[in-house]
């Protein structure tokens, strides 16, 4: 079912006769999510050989197959856009090492990336399509300092629900509900209309929590506790299964992105929560400010657990009426993120 709509896109892609430089405003059913896009591309690119061009013709050549496999025209020539396939809102890179590579750009935290890998003979054997702030994640070299940081402007250390409802916005496109059997909605599928909580259902649900302990694998082991954590949360919110592809926002079906603060500094990433920008992969006509936030305080047990105290939940619009902002330095020069062994093997 869902190959056939993805069929049925791209086949409405072709038939529109737009361009890879077309903005999709005025037709956000052609918008594909970074799934979709990952789908495609690994369907009809896994084996393009890429091993006898020069680099430049390589990235022609790569760039023409990427047009081709979405239903694009190919251009006679590219243009030196960015990004490079801006309808899509994408950029796309063939890295042969583990480095990936992005000349005199900041990463856009909303941009997707397309990253293929060649195999030694040239041809692509894997593909991964990810977003701006998952870039952000993969970066432990301090190239890519975080920009946005946070913290709670009170001394309060109780649990407290900032946000009464979602956003107009929110409520607009998604319809959310308060009682809703969630068993057959998988985390990191794309939000539903009337199968995501409301902002107040989240709440009360995510407060289960409170006293309860999750594993502390370390200090340096803060994707792995923030796992521990998505799968408790997965399971409180009884969605089908636990699954985690790296992404923002963490729990994508419902709209929510997670933190766990076992100190006072919160990072937030590339994107402020109350920006106005676009968060298509989310929904057609939601912003990041409509999305919702979830911040866990916890507190370091003997026995490597946390203990979970208190809760602050909100929607991005009213993220700051409880927390200060502070951001950090802009980076704009050649960046260097290695990416992990296993980067390509969670492509699906």
């Amino acid at each position: 079912m869902a190959g056939s709509h993805l069929a049925e896109k791209i086949l409405a892609i072709k038939k529109s006769t737009l361009s890879i430089y077309d903005l999709l405003n005025d037709r956000p059913d052609l918008f594909l999510t970074i799934d979709e896009i990952e789908t495609a591309l690994t369907e009809k690119l896994v084996g393009l050989a890429l091993g006898n061009y020069p680099i430049r013709t390589r990235s022609k050549v790569f760039k023409s197959a990427v047009c081709d496999a979405l239903g694009y025209p190919i251009p006679t020539s590219f243009l030196k856009t960015q990004p490079r396939f801006p309808g899509q809102d994408f950029d796309s890179y063939v890295q042969k090492a583990n480095n990936l590579q992005i000349w005199n750009e900041e990463v856009s935290p909303t941009r997707r990336y397309v990253i293929a890998r060649p195999d030694t003979d040239g041809k692509i054997e894997a593909l991964r399509v990810v977003t701006g702030e998952a870039i952000a994640e993969l970066d432990r070299t301090g190239t890519l300092t975080k920009k946005y940081q946070a913290r709670r402007r009170s001394e309060r250390t109780c649990s407290c629900l900032l946000s009464e409802k979602d956003t107009d916005n929110f409520v607009g496109e998604f319809a959310p509900m308060n009682n809703l059997d969630l068993s057959e909605i998988s985390p990191t599928h794309k939000p539903i209309k009337r199968k995501v909580l409301s902002v107040k259902s989240l709440y009360v649900r995510l407060m289960k929590l409170i006293g309860t302990t999750i594993p502390d694998p370390g200090n340096d082991q803060e994707r792995n506790r923030g796992a521990g954590l998505q799968r408790a949360i997965c399971s409180v919110l009884k969605l089908k299964d636990y699954a985690d592809k790296g992404q923002w926002p963490d729990i994508l079906s419902q709209a929510l992105e997670v933190k766990l603060q076992t100190a006072g500094t919160i990072d937030l990433g590339l994107v402020s929560p109350d920006s106005a920008a676009p968060a298509q992969e989310v929904g057609i006509t939601i912003r990041h400010r409509d999305v919702r936030y979830a911040v866990f305080y916890g507190t370091k047990q003997d026995g490597d657990i946390v203990m979970l105290d208190s809760l602050v939940v909100s929607t991005g619009k009213d993220f700051f009426t409880e927390f200060e902002k502070f951001g950090g330095k802009i980076v704009n020069a050649k960046l260097q993120i290695p990416l992990p062994r296993d980067f390509f093997a969670k492509s699906k």
